[in-house]
């Protein structure tokens, strides 16, 4: 390790020594750990989103079970036989959730580095129903092709297996002049595309080339644009704006009781080491900590709520709390929110408390301790002055994870109180395999991870002098 050095020229009240001044070294290693998250979450997100376009149950998958009615059986039988689905509403559900493109492309696709084909239109040459729309024009060399959502009609004209010409048929003009693009898709492309969907042992048919004419647009993380639900079809990032106020609600609770409770708590049981007071409360905060959270709530419902009637059994709120006055507001939401923040809270007492306790007592027992109160200082500063403030030194190194309270919650804490919470959003994504959903809420909480991963090195960093940075 290379310690920060102090040069002549720096005034002492500015000493890169003293503890809230970053040194260059402190501020190199943590501009190189920012420099650090992209490709990090890069790395995250790369992971789960191939590993989302190979398991079962996916977009496609759901259209062919909602195709054969329903079923698991019909499922696996739509598979091989479309499902009731005709070739060109298949891969209509492949270019609307990018399942036409391989993993890496679908993914810059998904990010917003390369752009996304929108408005697809296509025509085959050679099609038997180009007579009516073509009139004399030879369809061998024209493909006819009716723009969606436009009704404009479009000759393609190709020499040599490449296109040469993409025109209106109604004013002779370039389709390029408004943006349109245009690409030659062969028979091999479209049996290739075909095998990708049904799988290697499949026999694919025949096709004819075909014209596929389309615009682009960036629309992904880069711009802010996470997707729509395929479950409910909403922008995903207006469900998760939906579910932040709760999950900071919640989680600004459990902080503020957590530390309030534990931190104390901490301290009484290292000055009590081995009476009453400690052997009770380690008795009762590992009961709490060796209970679930969910387990707590499902028990806390039963007795609670429904066999004594004192507490709500879901929601966060009464069906009429639009129609209360603000006391009553308050008084409704507290009601609401006991028991799940008793879940919440009871499985972080242990591991806080005896974080602070067990650094208390190990600084209680140091030799700078000892001399001190040795030289007269009463046992009260000792404790307070001394042997506390650098107790609190790895206390420090949890309070970056209080960026995460943004999208905190559990999953299974929000299931069991049915609260519409971030992790309830979460778990509601991964049982309907809503793809984007699981993208959005994964860059959110991971991000914040790895900030939060940074922050506490920050504090550690600016409140412990001892700590040295290549």
């Amino acid at each position: 390790m290379i310690r920060a050095r102090r040069t002549c020229h720096q005034p002492a009240q500015h000493s890169p020594e003293a503890p809230g001044f970053p040194t260059q070294a402190v501020k190199t290693y943590f501009i190189r750990r920012l420099l650090l998250i992209p490709p990090t979450l890069l790395g995250i997100t790369l992971l789960v989103f191939t590993i989302t376009r190979f398991v079962p149950g996916g977009p496609m998958d759901q259209a062919l079970q909602r195709a054969s009615g329903g079923t698991e059986a019909g499922t696996s039988a739509a598979r091989d036989g479309q499902g009731g689905l005709s070739e060109e509403q298949l891969e209509e559900i492949e270019e609307q959730y990018g399942l036409d493109k391989f993993v890496l492309h679908a993914y810059a696709q998904w990010l917003g580095i390369l752009p996304r084909e929108v408005r697809l239109s296509k025509g085959e040459w050679g099609a038997r129903g180009g007579e009516t729309i073509g009139g004399d024009i030879d369809l061998e060399r024209t493909a006819i092709v009716v723009l969606r959502g436009d009704g404009r009609i479009v000759h393609v004209t190709r020499e040599d297996g490449a296109v040469s010409s993409a025109v209106f048929a109604a004013t002779g003009e370039d389709v390029a002049d408004e943006g349109w693009r245009v690409r030659l898709e062969t028979e091999e492309d479209r049996q290739e595309r075909f095998l990708r969907r049904s799988g290697a042992g499949a026999d694919p048919p025949s096709y004819r080339e075909r014209a596929v004419i389309y615009q682009t647009r960036f629309a992904g993380l880069l711009q802010g644009d996470l997707g729509r639900s395929t479950a409910y079809n909403d922008p995903v990032i207006d469900m998760i704006l939906e579910r932040m106020p709760i999950a900071l609600y919640f989680g600004i609770l459990t902080a503020v009781i957590s530390y309030g409770v534990c931190l104390p708590l901490g301290i009484l049981k290292a000055l009590k080491h081995r009476t009453f007071i400690d052997s009770t409360s380690s008795v009762l905060i590992f009961i709490g900590y060796s209970i679930p959270g969910f387990a707590l709530g499902a028990i806390l419902l039963v007795h609670l709520g429904a066999r004594m009637g004192w507490f709500p059994l879901f929601g966060l709120t009464s069906p009429d709390f639009a129609t209360l006055d603000t006391p009553g507001k308050i008084k409704d939401l507290a009601h609401h929110t006991v028991l799940p923040l008793l879940c919440y809270v009871i499985g972080s007492f242990a591991y806080l408390t005896m974080l602070v306790k067990n650094n208390l007592l190990d600084n209680l027992a140091a030799d700078y301790v000892r001399t001190a109160v040795a030289k007269g200082v009463n046992f009260r500063r000792a404790v307070f002055g001394h042997a506390l403030r650098n107790s609190m030194i790895p206390v420090a190194t949890t309070l970056g994870n209080l960026v995460t309270i943004f999208i905190g919650g559990s999953m299974l804490i929000e299931t069991v109180f049915d609260i519409q919470g971030f992790g309830l959003l979460q778990y509601q994504s991964v049982i309907a395999r809503d793809v984007p959903v699981i993208m959005g809420t994964l860059v959110i909480a991971a991000l914040l991870m790895l900030i939060g991963n940074v922050v506490s090195d920050l504090i550690v960093a600016m409140v412990d002098p001892r700590i040295k940075f290549e």
